[in-house]
């Protein structure tokens, strides 16, 4: 018996309402432990929230218009990286030799595949350069004058070095150059790499992270950002995280697909396994940063051991929501 025109069109509606899942975005802006109200003033703080609101309003209109996880990552991590304020692009720190060194990394869920790209001099996007790696790339890593040639026949944009070099970063590493004692000090105030997790509407996870690295880095130092597992991890069957802190720690302890192994095989929650990887196993190695991320279920989570951690969530058909200190400060 043939379905009569109405009841067809009825049934497609209710299947592709329980085939459509609700999306979400979660982003960072880089944990630190100089991350408290009393070193900022209130202009400081509101250009925060602004940028913080202007990257999930990109990913938010991105995903309502049906744009697939991997990509809305891209999206909303080139705004952040055209922001002065973080670590990432355009606000990256500086080298001891004062150049820029850009590192990025993108994960999708939907089918495990990653690019990566270390010690960029050039690239306006680093984000942009990672995807093209995993588009287009057989390899997962590229690094140097090669990543940002291989970049560059793909289409990202390359701009003249100088375009990195922000005056209070250039100030910063004078300060170094003067006493280097003071290294520790600048570079813990504010760590400023970004990252972003996506779920779409069709369920899928992405994860991507960009940044400048390490203050006055040396000897071409490469930290957790640019390495899938470490700093960036993304699985449609368990979560996706982008992290952000002392990377060496965690490069160690493999953090983010960690994180990912105890979801899927101790059950934990998305949560319980972010305060485990933070607050026990990296506090217990007196080190510091944080993450974020979306689990399986769609359900956010993030944890930070420094005082202080940009970040903000948007759910579909929710109001943003965008925090700078501790967990009870907006």
């Amino acid at each position: 018996m043939k379905l009569r025109p109405l009841f067809r069109l009825l049934l497609l509606f209710f299947s592709f309402q329980l085939s459509a899942q609700e999306y979400a975005l979660i982003i960072h802006g880089g944990a630190g432990n100089g991350l408290v109200p009393e070193n900022y003033t209130e202009a400081q703080t509101a250009a925060f929230h602004e940028a913080l609101n202007k990257a999930l309003m990109r990913g938010d209109s991105a995903l309502a218009a049906g744009t697939p996880a991997v990509e809305v990552v891209s999206l909303v991590i080139q705004v952040l990286e055209n922001d002065s304020l973080f670590n990432a692009g355009k606000g990256a720190v500086l080298t001891y030799e004062g150049r820029a060194s850009l590192d990025a990394s993108i994960m999708d869920g939907s089918n495990l595949e990653a690019g990566a790209v270390a010690g960029l001099s050039c690239i306006k996007n680093p984000i942009t350069a990672a995807l093209a790696v995993m588009r287009y790339s057989p390899h997962v890593l590229l690094s140097g004058s090669g990543a940002d040639s291989y970049a560059q026949s793909k289409g990202s944009i390359c701009v003249d070095p100088a375009y990195f070099l922000i005056p209070s970063k250039v100030k910063a590493m004078d300060k170094i150059r003067e006493d280097i004692r003071v290294r520790d000090s600048i570079r813990d105030h504010k760590m400023g790499t970004v990252g972003c997790v996506v779920r779409d509407k069709e369920g899928n996870i992405a994860a991507g992270t960009s940044t400048g690295g390490m203050m006055a880095k040396r000897y071409g130092r490469i930290g957790d950002s640019p390495i899938i597992g470490a700093g960036t991890y993304a699985n449609n069957k368990t979560v996706g995280v982008s992290c952000t802190g002392h990377g060496e720690y965690f490069i160690r302890n493999v953090i983010a697909y960690q994180l990912s192994a105890r979801y899927e095989f101790l059950q934990n929650s998305g949560q319980e396994a972010a305060d485990y990887m933070i607050h026990t196993l990296l506090s217990g190695q007196n080190a510091f940063g944080g993450l974020i991320g979306i689990d399986a279920e769609g359900e956010f989570f993030y944890a930070f051991n420094t005082t202080g951690m940009l970040r903000g969530f948007k759910r579909e058909g929710e109001a943003a929501e965008t925090y700078i200190f501790g967990l009870e400060e907006k």
